[in-house]
């Protein structure tokens, strides 16, 4: 049980003013499985809560938008009169505010945040506050506070993307006619463009969104009302809580609907490891194009660091940083699959460490996105990347092909005599270059890769 030190006067509904001095016969358990007969031992306590106070600050206003929607929908199966409904909806917005304006706090005393939240009903509202937990359990509580939560976390990480694809489709456009040397295997190997270069990062995008997508349509199913996972005895309205909370469908199935526990967030991390692999890979190339061996980009003094002991440094700190967030996003799936890959159907308590790994990945994700559309808005390319010596061999399929295309000689014999020209020092490139098919240094396709990432954003 929880008591107050201070004694704080507020007014009740009826307009009476009451002082907050909190016993066992008028306080809410700040646990709410507490039946108010035994103490839950101290470590147990903190070993079971873990970090769900912090975490559950991310969640709070959906608890609350939930929460409003569950208590408009039992005044209208008639378990809560207009008047209970009405007052529940004044608290609740109260509530929402102090949320907006970071006042809300869970103290070390409650639980988490369903707790508070029925905490705080209940000292404003007494009996009233009490009844708003009637069909529904702190399971299906937690599962539609998730559902909002990643629904509207994937739609900030998609105009996040959306941000970061302009910028590369800008850049491609900017600088189409430069060309950057391609390699395989580490090696040299044909001729490319900074076009062809930000431009297929831009289209990686695409298929990212479409993986954030599925998490969306995943998200995008109400849970409330499957209480602890085999629905209520109590004539909900599903179909009222769905349109009040924008959800597309329902989660029909209540025991379905518990099993979306893991599933969700499991789906909702390839998304984010999707986007994460793009990411690190265009930050492992930026980190590459900086070193002076390659000199092909590069950043301001003000976006780079220095070195404590080498003046002459420009370190690509930033996208280090990108590249091992990102890289450690891409664990998420396979940590998120761990805890969860032997549990029964049902709701387990192991659930409730997936919310320690979801929440700072789409943070973490969220940052990197922000962080590389600031850094790709002052690159700096080399228009001359591609003169040094060491390139000249970018040619010999450019070579191979115009033989095969001009003097009709089969393929492989042009490779060969390409080759043997190489071996014998004697191959004198034409870096004159005449690409022309979708998807080629002359042929960017940047409107159509444009329309792809439109439909694919707003599906």
């Amino acid at each position: 049980m929880f008591e107050f030190s201070n004694q704080k006067q507020r007014s009740l509904p009826d307009g009476r003013d009451d002082s907050l001095n909190i016993t066992t016969e008028n306080i809410i358990a700040m646990k709410l499985w507490d039946k108010g007969q035994k103490s839950t031992n101290e470590i147990i306590e903190q070993f079971t809560v873990g970090n769900d106070r912090m975490l559950d600050l991310q969640i709070a206003e959906y608890d609350l938008r939930a929460s409003k929607a569950h208590a408009r929908m039992l005044n209208k199966v008639g378990l809560l009169s207009d008047n209970e409904w009405q007052q529940l909806s004044h608290e609740l917005d109260r509530l929402m505010q102090q949320v907006r304006e970071d006042e809300f706090i869970i103290e070390e005393d409650f639980e988490d945040v369903h707790s508070k939240i029925e905490y705080e009903l209940t000292q404003e509202l007494r009996d009233t506050g009490k009844k708003i937990h009637a069909g529904r359990s702190r399971n299906d509580q937690v599962l539609v506070c998730l559902h909002l939560y990643v629904k509207e976390q994937i739609d900030e990480i998609k105009e996040l993307m959306k941000a970061l694809f302009n910028q590369l489709l800008d850049l491609s456009e900017q600088h189409k006619n430069v060309l950057l040397p391609g390699y395989t295997h580490m090696q040299v190997a044909m001729p490319s463009s900074f076009g062809l270069w930000f431009g297929a990062y831009a289209e990686s995008l695409v298929d990212d969104l479409h993986q954030l997508n599925a998490a969306y349509n995943i998200a995008d199913q109400n849970p409330l009302g499957s209480a602890a996972g085999y629905g209520s005895s109590l004539p909900l309205d599903r179909k009222m809580t769905t349109k009040l909370l924008g959800f597309s469908t329902l989660k029909y199935n209540s025991v379905s609907a518990q099993m979306s526990r893991g599933r969700l967030e499991k789906f909702t991390s390839f998304g984010l490891s999707a986007v994460g692999a793009t990411l690190s890979k265009m930050a492992m190339d930026i980190c590459l194009y900086c070193n002076q061996n390659y000199d092909f980009i590069s950043f301001p003094d003000e976006l780079t660091t220095g070195s404590s002991i080498m003046p002459h440094k420009k370190n690509p700190d930033v996208f280090e940083l990108i590249r091992a967030k990102c890289n450690n996003i891409q664990s998420l799936p396979n940590e998120l699959a761990m805890i969860t890959s032997n549990l029964p159907s049902g709701y387990h308590r192991d659930y409730q460490l997936l919310k320690e790994k979801l929440f700072p990945a789409v943070e973490t994700l969220k940052s990197c996105l922000k962080v590389s559309q600031l850094m790709l808005e002052n690159i700096e390319v080399n228009p001359n990347a591609i003169d040094d010596d060491k390139y000249q061999y970018l040619f010999s399929v450019e070579e191979v092909n115009k033989q095969v295309e001009k003097n009709g000689i089969p393929f492989r014999e042009a490779y060969q005599q390409v080759g043997k020209a190489i071996d014998n020092g004697e191959f004198d490139p034409d870096r004159s270059l005449d690409h022309s098919h979708e998807g080629s240094i002359g042929n960017l396709c940047t409107s159509e890769i444009r329309n792809k990432f439109e439909s694919a954003f707003n599906l």
